[in-house]
Formats: C-alpha cells, sequence, structure tokens
C-alpha cells in the first residue's frame, strides 16, 4: 500500500461505461460525493462492482430499496417477473446472494428467550457496500481453503480496502462517540468488565451469545483475505474470526460463507481472540439491541478499526470503557504495550524528577473542539501504534536489556513468591532464563536505578533463582501455545526449516512453536546448543542445565535433527522439495581465526574456538606450557580452562592495556584466581617451531590499538618478548563457516557478512533468513536470542502472505534519565550476591550457590519500581485487551463514556451526526476566541 492507502488502481475501464454499473455504484455508496456528483468509472464503486456483477444482476438490484426487505413475490412483483419465468430469476437471485450483492434473512426476532416470530419466508435484501456488499464478496468459505473469487477476481480485495476508506475520509471527526450508526463498535472483554456496576447488557458478549444462542456462526474475516490479497496481509488465519447471528448466521450458511456454530465454539473463538490480543467489535447499524455479527479484528488489517486509528477519531469506534493504572500495581512489564491495538499505553516511569514533579506525558488530541483534517491523520497508525515507551524513557533494566524482558515483572513476581508466574513471564522473551542466568553479561544490572542510589539489583541471580524451575519436570514452565488461528487449527502445516541449534536458531523454534509451529532445526554437531554448548566451558554452564531448556523447546513441538549439515547433507533445494516454505539461517561463527604468520599450522597451534569445543567434548588435556593470545572473554575461557586443565602455566597476551580489554572485569579478576598470568600491550610477531611443533612465540610491544576510532594497532618492532610454550591458542577473531550452504543461492553478501533487511532479517533471497552471530559477528547469547524472537515474527509473516515490515513491534526502548530522578523512600537492605560451594571440588563444575528464598525477598525488596504503564485515555479505545495481558491487576477498565453505548439505526445517523457536529463546532468557535 502507498503511505496514505490510496489504492493505485490500474484497470482497464469499460469504455462506454456499463450505465447499470454505474447507478448502481451511485445507489449504494456512501460516499457524499459520489451520491451527488454521480459515480465515474475511475471509482472503486464501478470497477468493484464491474469486476464481477452482471447488467442482469445490476438491474434487479437497482429495482430495490437500499436495506429494505423483499419477499420472492415482491421481488417478482418488482421485477415485473411472469410465473414461467420464476424458476430462473430464483436462480439468479440466489447467485446474486451467494456473490454477495443481496443479503436475506427470515424475518426472525431475538430475545433472550430465542426467536419470538414464527420461520417466514425468505427476505432479499440490497446491503450498503460497508458493511455489505464490498466485505461479502471476499467473504467465501471453501473446504480446501481457497478464495477462488479473489484468485480470479483480485479487484474485490482492493474494491474493499477503498471502500472502507473513501466514505469515512473527512467524516469520521463528525462521527459522536460510540460510532453513531456507522460501521463496527468496539466491546469490551467481557471479563474486564464483570465487576462494573453500571454496565449494561449490550456491552457484554454474553448477552448478544445468549439472545442469538441456536442462531449463530461463523466465516471468513473479509479484512483478513482480502488485505493478503492485496499484500498488506498480518498473516493470521483468515478463516473462522467473524462470528454472524441471527438471520445473517442462516445467510452466511446457505451461501457458502460459513457454517453454524454453537455457542460454546463461539466463546472459544472469543477466547483464542483475546489470547492473540484481537479485538472485540458489533456491528452497529441496525439499531437498540440489534446486531448482525461479532468480529475478532486485528488492527494490522482490520478495516473497520482503521477507521478511528488512521483519521486519529478514537470516539469512531471506541467502547463506553476507557482504561486506568493502579501505579502502585504496576511494574512496566509491558505486556499491555505489547498487545494495546490503539498505541494507546506507552511506558513512562513511576519516579518523580528531582524538583519533585511528575513527568508530564502527552495526550491524542481529540476532534471534540479542533478543526480536523488530512494534517491530522496517522497513515503510518499501524507502525507508531507499536512505539514502547514515551519520549522520557522507563525502567532501564527492561531498555537495556537487548531481548527487553520484563525484568521489573519477574522481580516483582519473585517478591510475592510467584517463581512459575515469573518463569512464564522471563519466556515471553527469552526461553533461556536458566542459560542466561548462568552466562548473560548483565547489561540490566549495569543500567538498574538502583545503582545510582547504592549498588545495583542482583537481576541475574534472581532470574538464576527463577529458571531452577526448569531444571525438574514438574516445575518446568512450557509455555501454551497460542495460534493466530481460529478453533478450526491447533497448528500450522508450513514446515519452516531452522539451520543452526545455537541460540539464535533454537530461540526462532521456540517461539515458532508458541505461535503454531512445528519447526525443524539442522544442527550438523551431535547435540544441540551451538556455542552455549561447545564454547562455553561447563564451569560457567552445566550441559545438563542447557539441555533442560531445550527439552522445553521440544515438549512444544520443535523438532531437532542433528549429525546434519545443510549444503552437504542435504541442500536448501532439496528442503524446498520436502515442503519447506522458509529457512533461518543462525550458524553463528563456529571457527576461530589464525594470525596469518609462518608455523600457524604448527602441531599445538590451535583457535580457542577449537580448542574449547573439543575441552567441552573431553579431549584437551595438556601438562605443559600454554600461551594464549586475545584479550575478550573467549580469550579469558580458553586461559581458564587451560588453566583448569592440568597446565604446567598459562600466561595470556592481549593488545589492549587492561582498562581496555574487551574482557569483563569479573572474568579478569576470576582468571587470575584460576592461576593465569595476564599480560597486557603485546602483540603476536612470530611462531617458533622445531619438527613441525610448536616451540614458543615472539611478541612485539604495541603502542596503540584504535587509531581514528578504527582497529589499528601500532607496535614498536624493536621491543621483543619470546614465550616459551608447547601449546599456543588464538583466540583473536570467530568466522562464519558457509562452505556449500548457500551453494546456488541467490544470496547477497557484503565481504563476509550476509545482506540482510535490518528489520526483518530478509535476504535477498526471500525465503532465506539470517540472524544471531552469522549476522552480527560474535556477540552474546541474550543478542542472538533477541534476533531469534524477531526472526520467528518474520517467517511468520512470510510464510502466510503477511506484510513484512508494517505494524511491526520494532523493540526500541528508551531509558529514563537515573540522573534525574528522587528516591526518598526506598528498602535500604545490603545487596544479596551469590556465595561458592566449598563442596564443589571438580573445577570444571559450576560452584555458584543460588540464592536462597530468604535472600530473594531480601533482594526483590530492593527494586526501586521505577517503570509504569501510562494510559493516554484520549486514545484508549475500551477494548480490554490489555486487561488480558496484565499478571498484576494494574490496569482495568472504567466506564467513562456511557454515551458510547448508543446504538443508532443507519439510516438515521444523520440524527445523531447533527446534534454533535453543531455541538464541535460551537466549540472550534469558541476555541478560536479564547485563543485570540
Amino acid at each position: 500500500m502507498k503511505k496514505n492507502e490510496e489504492w493505485d488502481a490500474n484497470h482497464k475501464h469499460d469504455n462506454p461505461p456499463r450505465e447499470k454499473i454505474v447507478k448502481l455504484g451511485r445507489k449504494i455508496t456512501d460516499v457524499a460525493d459520489h451520491i451527488f456528483g454521480g459515480v465515474k468509472v475511475e471509482d472503486p464503486e464501478y470497477w468493484g462492482l464491474a469486476e464481477i456483477i452482471s447488467d442482469e444482476m445490476a438491474d434487479i438490484a437497482l429495482q430495490m430499496k437500499k436495506r429494505t426487505p423483499y419477499t420472492f413475490k415482491e421481488m417478482c412483483k418488482l421485477c415485473k417477473i411472469e410465473t414461467n419465468q420464476e424458476e430462473a430469476f430464483q436462480k439468479l437471485l440466489n447467485e446474486m446472494s451467494y456473490i454477495g450483492l443481496l443479503e436475506y434473512d427470515y424475518g426472525y426476532h431475538y430475545d433472550h428467550n430465542g426467536r419470538t416470530a414464527p420461520q417466514s419466508e425468505r427476505r432479499y435484501i440490497l446491503p450498503m457496500f460497508v458493511p455489505g456488499s464490498a466485505e461479502l464478496f471476499n467473504m467465501e468459505e471453501l473446504p480446501d481453503r481457497s478464495n477462488p473469487r479473489i484468485t480470479n477476481h483480485p479487484d474485490v480485495a482492493a474494491f474493499f480496502e477503498r471502500m472502507t476508506y473513501i466514505p469515512l475520509a473527512g467524516i469520521t471527526q463528525m462521527v459522536p462517540p460510540g460510532g453513531g450508526g456507522i460501521g463496527m463498535h468496539v466491546i469490551p472483554v467481557e471479563k474486564a468488565i464483570s465487576m462494573e456496576n453500571e454496565a449494561i447488557d449490550i456491552e457484554k458478549l454474553s448477552y448478544w451469545l445468549d439472545k442469538y444462542e441456536g442462531k449463530i456462526g461463523v466465516g471468513r474475516c473479509s479484512c483478513r483475505a482480502s488485505r493478503k490479497a492485496i499484500g498488506d496481509g498480518c498473516a493470521d488465519d483468515d478463516f473462522g474470526w467473524c462470528i454472524g447471528v441471527g438471520d445473517f448466521a442462516d445467510y452466511c450458511r446457505e451461501t457458502g460463507k460459513g457454517h453454524d456454530i454453537t455457542k460454546e465454539e463461539a466463546l472459544a473463538i472469543l477466547k483464542r481472540a483475546e489470547d492473540n490480543g484481537f479485538v472485540h467489535q458489533i456491528t452497529n447499524i441496525d439499531g437498540e439491541n440489534k446486531i448482525f455479527g461479532i468480529c475478532n479484528c486485528n488492527v494490522e488489517i482490520c478495516n473497520a478499526l482503521r477507521t478511528s486509528q488512521l483519521f486519529n477519531t478514537p470516539n469512531m469506534s471506541r467502547s463506553a470503557y476507557v482504561a486506568h493504572v493502579e501505579k502502585d500495581k504496576c511494574v512496566a512489564c509491558g505486556r499491555c504495550v505489547e498487545y494495546c491495538p490503539a498505541g494507546a499505553v506507552r511506558l513512562g516511569q513511576k519516579l518523580c524528577k528531582k524538583d519533585g514533579s511528575e513527568i508530564k506525558y502527552p495526550k491524542q488530541e481529540l476532534p471534540d473542539a479542533t478543526k480536523w483534517g488530512p494534517e491530522k491523520y496517522d497513515f503510518n497508525y499501524r507502525d507508531n501504534n507499536r512505539i514502547n515507551t514515551h519520549e522520557t524513557g522507563t525502567a532501564p533494566c527492561k531498555s537495556a536489556c537487548p531481548a527487553h524482558i520484563a525484568v521489573q515483572g519477574y522481580i516483582k513476581m519473585a517478591s510475592q513468591g510467584r517463581y512459575q508466574d515469573a518463569l512464564a513471564l522471563i519466556k515471553k522473551q527469552n526461553p533461556f532464563p536458566a542459560v542466561c542466568g548462568a552466562i548473560c553479561n548483565r547489561r540490566c544490572e549495569d543500567a538498574c536505578t538502583r545503582g545510582k542510589v547504592d549498588e545495583a539489583l542482583s537481576i541475574d541471580a534472581i532470574k538464576r533463582f527463577i529458571a531452577e524451575q526448569d531444571l525438574n519436570a514438574k516445575t518446568r514452565h512450557i509455555p501454551k501455545v497460542v495460534i493466530p488461528a481460529s478453533i478450526h487449527m491447533d497448528h500450522f502445516d508450513e514446515k519452516i526449516a531452522i539451520i543452526g541449534a545455537g541460540p539464535a536458531g533454537l530461540t526462532a523454534a521456540f517461539y515458532l512453536a508458541e505461535t503454531g509451529y512445528r519447526p525443524t532445526v539442522f544442527e550438523k554437531s551431535e547435540h544441540p546448543g551451538g556455542m552455549l554448548r561447545y564454547g562455553i566451558p561447563s564451569y560457567k554452564l552445566e550441559k545438563d542445565l542447557l539441555d533442560a531448556e531445550i527439552d522445553v523447546a521440544k515438549a512444544m513441538g520443535v523438532e531437532i535433527k542433528t549429525g546434519i549439515e545443510v549444503g552437504k547433507d542435504v541442500t536448501i533445494q532439496q528442503l524446498r522439495e520436502q515442503g519447506y516454505k522458509a529457512f533461518y539461517i543462525a550458524i553463528g561463527c563456529a571457527a576461530g581465526r589464525l594470525p596469518g604468520l609462518e608455523n600457524e599450522n604448527a602441531e599445538g597451534v590451535m583457535t580457542a574456538i577449537d580448542y574449547l569445543h573439543d575441552a567441552n567434548c573431553g579431549n584437551a588435556p595438556f601438562a605443559g606450557k600454554v600461551v594464549v593470545v586475545g584479550g575478550g572473554n573467549v580469550a579469558i575461557d580458553a586461559s581458564r580452562v587451560s588453566a583448569r586443565n592440568a597446565a604446567s602455566s598459562v600466561f595470556q597476551f592481549s593488545l589492549e592495556q587492561e582498562p581496555d580489554m574487551p574482557a569483563s572485569v569479573e572474568e579478569i579478576k576470576e582468571a587470575r584466581e584460576d592461576g593465569v598470568t595476564i599480560n597486557c600491550g603485546w602483540g603476536p610477531k612470530e611462531i617458533l617451531a622445531e619438527n613441525g611443533k610448536v616451540t614458543g612465540i615472539v611478541f612485539k610491544k604495541c603502542l596503540s590499538v584504535i587509531n581514528d576510532g578504527k582497529f589499528a594497532p601500532v607496535y614498536d618492532e624493536n621491543e621483543t618478548m619470546t614465550v616459551e610454550c608447547g601449546r599456543l591458542i588464538f583466540a583473536i577473531g570467530q568466522q562464519s563457516v558457509w562452505k556449500d550452504l548457500l551453494k546456488g543461492e541467490d544470496v547477497k553478501f557484503n565481504g563476509p557478512a550476509i545482506e540482510l533487511n535490518q528489520v526483518t532479517f530478509q535476504s535477498s533471497k526471500e525465503d532465506i533468513f539470517a540472524g544471531g552471530d552469522v549476522y552480527t559477528g560474535p556477540k552474546f547469547a541474550i543478542d542472538a536470542i533477541a534476533q531469534g524472537k524477531i526472526a520467528a515474527e518474520s517467517l511468520h509473516r512470510y510464510v502466510h502472505n503477511g506484510h513484512m515490515e508494517t505494524g511491526r513491534n520494532r523493540w526500541e526502548f528508551k531509558q529514563l534519565d537515573t540522573d534525574d530522578i528522587l528516591v526518598e523512600s526506598y528498602d535500604r537492605g545490603p545487596k544479596q550476591v551469590e556465595g561458592i560451594n566449598l563442596e564443589v571440588k571438580d573445577r570444571f563444575k559450576d560452584n555458584t550457590q543460588i540464592l536462597t528464598e530468604e535472600q530473594i525477598k531480601k533482594e526483590t525488596a530492593r527494586c526501586l519500581g521505577c517503570g509504569a504503564t501510562i494510559v493516554d485515555t484520549n486514545k484508549c479505545i475500551g477494548c480490554g485487551v490489555c486487561t488480558t495481558k496484565c499478571e498484576f491487576d494494574a490496569i482495568k477498565l472504567h466506564r467513562d463514556h456511557p454515551e458510547c453505548s448508543n446504538m443508532v439505526v443507519a439510516e438515521d445517523k444523520f440524527k445523531a451526526i447533527i446534534p454533535y457536529q453543531l455541538k464541535r463546532v460551537k466549540n472550534i468557535i469558541l476555541k478560536k476566541k479564547v485563543e485570540h
């Protein structure tokens, strides 16, 4: 779609135009200019009908009054049909009904006792375009899940999109709160208003299902189907979301647009919609106490929700309710923000500024007393509604974490003893909390607001305590699968291949499984885990801990095939032929680099990557002198493993001076405790060897490492040092090993790096995606995990023809200003730290002591709880989705706008619009006088 969402119709228009189609388009349209000025061939009212409506059908429709029921006899009389023509006429009416130009009903009336009128004969109705024929053209339910009408007549998809835009452009600001008989109307999640004493029956989904029980059906979602057809889909399955009730359920079943369901099945659909964060809406054009449908809408594609979001007029569709946050309960976990369809909730801060003032947050401008036009519209609402934080920022722990885990949230849960809930909350963003609890580089702690007061929280230690549950099958948390499909599906059939079972690949597989896929992970090694298994020493990460969390992914439906190297044992093309629709390459940087010096292939010279792999497989003891070259954490790991692996001495040399070494201060300290001697400011000059075996290395003095912001070491070649050794390990860089993985695939590279879209991680070959270290170069596990989750969404969108970029959460968070906060009252207890278990004698076992429950209570009490959700009550449409995601009962709906529950007959909409518009014009005039 174009930025302004105008459909560029390149149609071959009829010349001369079909006059009956022109007249019919003018008759049905709601576009004021076209009603009074006529319909032209370039207008969607013309080409949308001309695509599938014959002149004979148009002629019949032109005899009818809009939204007026006619029996078959009345239709025969209206169209002057003779007795001998009735059978053919009936077939034509059936065809018009099947297409969707006509609707029909049986004249029932409904109350809580069911139908109150006896069955009458069918009554044919000429509907408006929307809701009506424009969407019914797209609504076709077939057993093979195809939609030949859209396939054969793609213009009908564009037709529906245009007819939900053009009639409302320029008038939405005139519509009174609640919709005033136009389009759809948001109805809240029922449990969100169950305690609201002022709630009325028509505001409850149960009321409508009770009223129409026995006459409930479900059909294809026209918005999802049509938007997918024009390349603007959201990747949801488009079957089974739109619930029809009463006569409309009969019509859908009989025309093949849907099928009957029970009340219980309808409730299951509503529940699955809430699980996915979809918005419930009811039809709003038939007046008080009458609807014909309940929709479950995804704001990314819903043409009804778009009316309020694009035109920035929330009144257009809002319910009577508004969300409010109880700040004392809110922990800024961000779940409400992730799901809010209107962008009405964003993360901010709970703490005041140093001067004692509270942050003032902006509110959405409303048209109640303001002139409104395109300059007020938000054509990028689908992206803008996905912004996570206010400009002033939110909790630093969540902002600093690459995966943006709800740190403040799981700390609060842990403080309440809700350890299972805390584990579940972590896994919303990170499927490997136990792994990260052992090896994370703790950027959350570096950023922690409490660090400005005394010492940062022991966030990682708290997470490690919580994640211990994953080591026990009885307390392990296996997330529920939430598939964006109705009750007809329990999983997606599309096959997706993940190549590489490291943190990025396994994370992508985990979240694909949670979305309803059964992905296959191909791993060339004997066991899954990648560098987590083969690159990290076991005294830092026990392998049974890794296996336990991988088992969770398997339990969710992830299949892991080890010992298979894609490109050698099977090619990507062969996998395509086996039915795989998309591929995620996550092979990491599994090879080290050598310095390019003579004798680097001598026996005893190796890369740290190879050495650590061998050591993790139990094959690398060496009792002689070891030299390790490098200054990062991988070099530290190689040095410490060597020291613990019987080396007589270990010397490590880095180019950088100690304050500038890439390795963490903690790692350097622990290396020295293991007996490693660290020498700074030296670079390799010459490798010494005799009889093909390494005997030592000559170093030259490094004067500087970075010049003009780039890696460009400067040496003093005259100052050297010679060090004897029997094993020489280089930790000076890592690289990906592609071999024949992409042979024959049109994938572009920029030097050694694969070129990817930075938002979607899609390569130049559209079905191939990549991520993790293979894209970024060597980073930390949590960075790969963050990318794997994003990739899962891309893969889902791709295989279901969703728009790859529009409406995505970009996972961008701003940190609050920790230098401008007022902290007056807080728990002053000391920081709780993990101890060392002296009883662990095996130097390759993790001897870290997990915090006790008592320590957890003390440490979690130190959290300042600095982040909070902020609701823009002007933008809120009262759907209640946020309340279903909050685990802290911190966000609730209140009936602030009872006038929004007024239901108006479409034909009487101007009786509602005109008084509101007069009041609005008066307010605009008064506002101007005040301003002047």
